[in-house]
């Protein structure tokens, strides 16, 4: 025998010193969700462990992210029900709860680089990412709003826009009217490779965005197709994405390869709240070990190609890392 291949997993130094995928904090986005009050901190029932804060209590929270060695987070807002409507109108506030989010973070943490969540669904009476008419999600008059959107965000302080919603041609509006305002150092992670998923659920829980009436098969992508995905993601490089996203993330490795094949900007992955639930679900039940499940987990992201991955573990991964 020539050929020992064990040698190389003798010890746990010789394991670290050769492995392949190396995992660490600045490869997470946190998500974060923020509702209205003060000092208010609501468990999400679908997702044990994970929260909606007041905005106080989000700024604590990013402040120790930051401290952990997280440089990033993805901000989400519930907007109360009396502020929804089918235009959009709270999105574009310039005092909404999100453009007050991103500003108080930057202040309190200047360096933390915060993306926005830009779709309509947070705002929508009807649940929906776009204007409804009838059945229909319009998609022309969806891109007018979140173009609006993307520059209010910016003009708040946001480091990149993270648009959700999948209509067409949104990267483009985005980019044009981020230029046109003189905003060219904003840069865009677009949510290129979005499938109409399962996963999804406990997550709109969290921000009360469940549609309506239907789902979301009309702009989200088919689950069977993967050649959508190269065609989608090349075409919002084309238009300005700087950051390109794969959602969801465990059932999408092969997605996430193929993108990270084909392209050669940052590639993020979302590890959704389905996919944390499930996790966290089996650990309740003994049935594995949560704390191996979440390293082997995003380290399998990473290794599949993922550069950045959006993941509600991200906190508890960094401590882990840490010991």
């Amino acid at each position: 025998m020539i050929r020992r291949n064990r040698i190389l997993r003798t010890s746990p130094a010789i394991r670290a010193m050769v492995a392949e995928t190396i995992l660490t904090p600045s490869d997470f986005i946190a998500p974060l969700f923020v509702t209205e009050g003060e000092n208010v901190k609501e468990e999400i029932s679908s997702m044990p462990g994970y929260f909606r804060y007041s905005l106080d209590l989000t700024v604590q929270e990013a402040k120790e992210l930051w401290t952990l060695g997280i440089k990033s987070v993805l901000l989400f807002v519930k907007a109360p029900d009396n502020v929804k409507d089918n235009k959009g109108t709270e999105a574009v506030n310039p005092n909404g709860l999100m453009q007050r989010s991103i500003r108080a973070i930057k202040a309190a943490i200047p360096e933390m680089v915060v993306m926005t969540d830009v779709a309509l669904d947070p705002y929508s009476s009807y649940g929906h990412d776009g204007i409804v008419e009838g059945t229909e999600i319009l998609n022309d008059a969806t891109v007018e709003v979140l173009a609006r959107m993307s520059l209010s965000h910016a003009q708040a302080g946001a480091d990149f826009i993270a648009p959700s919603d999948m209509m067409d041609g949104r990267i483009l509006a985005i980019r044009n009217i981020l230029e046109e305002n003189g905003f060219d150092k904003v840069g865009i992670m677009a949510y290129s490779a979005k499938y109409a998923s399962c996963f999804y659920g406990p997550f709109r829980d969290a921000l009360d965005s469940a549609p309506g009436f239907g789902d979301k098969k009309s702009y989200q992508m088919d689950y069977a197709n993967s050649r959508e995905a190269i065609r989608e993601t090349l075409m919002d490089i084309e238009e300005g994405a700087d950051i390109v996203m794969v959602k969801p993330a465990m059932a999408y490795m092969d997605i996430i390869r193929i993108i990270k094949d084909r392209t050669t900007v940052p590639v993020s992955a979302y590890h959704v709240s389905g996919e944390y639930a499930m996790i966290k679900a089996a650990a309740q039940n003994g049935w594995l070990n949560e704390e191996k499940a979440i390293i082997e987990s995003l380290t399998s992201l990473k290794r599949a190609g993922a550069d950045l991955i959006a993941t509600y573990f991200a906190k508890d991964a960094a401590k882990l890392l840490q010991r």
